[in-house]
């Protein structure tokens, strides 16, 4: 994790060495996002402590990034390395809009088009026949919407045929105008085969999902 507390350059050279001792097949590497109501937020606000300045944490990021590919890794989402073959298989499916079935207590399924979870009581559970929540009916729309976003998450982007292929429609013309607007701004790079996100994009991701929410 970076942007933490008391995190330096210095601290975290130290922290990428002994990961790469341990030779792990993935890596990955979150920010660290302060949550409304939690301790930290109190604490930072009673000026307890400070965290990095978003130049600093940019900093950590591509320090992060540069030593690890470095070694071999594959950055292939934002937040992700792994070794050749050793992707998240469940999480690409996802950042594919692909289905997928959850079973047990809590879990969550994506079918049809239809975003559910089970309920989090286990006598429910056990009792009951019906036992899940539907979180979100998506309409072509949303789905559409949603494919962008989530693809935006990987470094290869979003492929332009599979988008084709999956809605029958052109992502280049559905969403031009949006497209040419983060073009311009050097958000996302665009040709034939893929959109996917600049380097710029990738620091300021978060203003690329929002033409897309």
């Amino acid at each position: 994790m970076i942007g933490i507390p008391g995190q330096t350059i210095e601290i975290l050279q130290d922290t990428i060495s002994e990961v790469l001792q341990l030779n792990p097949e993935h890596i990955s590497v979150y920010s660290l996002i302060v949550e409304p109501g939690t301790k930290i937020e109190k604490l930072l606000k009673r000026k307890k402590f400070e965290l990095p300045s978003d130049e600093e944490e940019r900093e950590m990021y591509w320090l992060v990034n540069e030593k690890l590919t470095e070694k071999g890794y594959i950055h292939y989402e934002i937040s992700n390395y792994a070794k050749q073959g050793y992707q998240s298989k469940h999480n690409v499916d996802c950042w594919e809009q692909k289905e997928y079935l959850g079973f047990g207590v809590a879990a969550h399924s994506y079918m049809d088009m239809q975003r559910y979870s089970n309920t989090t009581s286990i006598e429910q559970y056990l009792n009951e026949n019906n036992n899940y929540i539907v979180n979100e009916i998506q309409n072509k729309k949303m789905q559409m919407d949603e494919y962008m976003m989530l693809g935006l998450r990987k470094i290869a982007g979003i492929n332009i045929t599979n988008f084709k292929n999956k809605f029958m429609e052109n992502p280049l013309t559905v969403y031009k105008d949006v497209l040419d607007k983060l073009e311009k701004e050097e958000l996302i790079k665009v040709d034939m085969q893929s959109i996917s996100l600049t380097k710029k994009g990738i620091d300021l991701a978060n203003l690329v999902w929002e033409e897309f929410v």
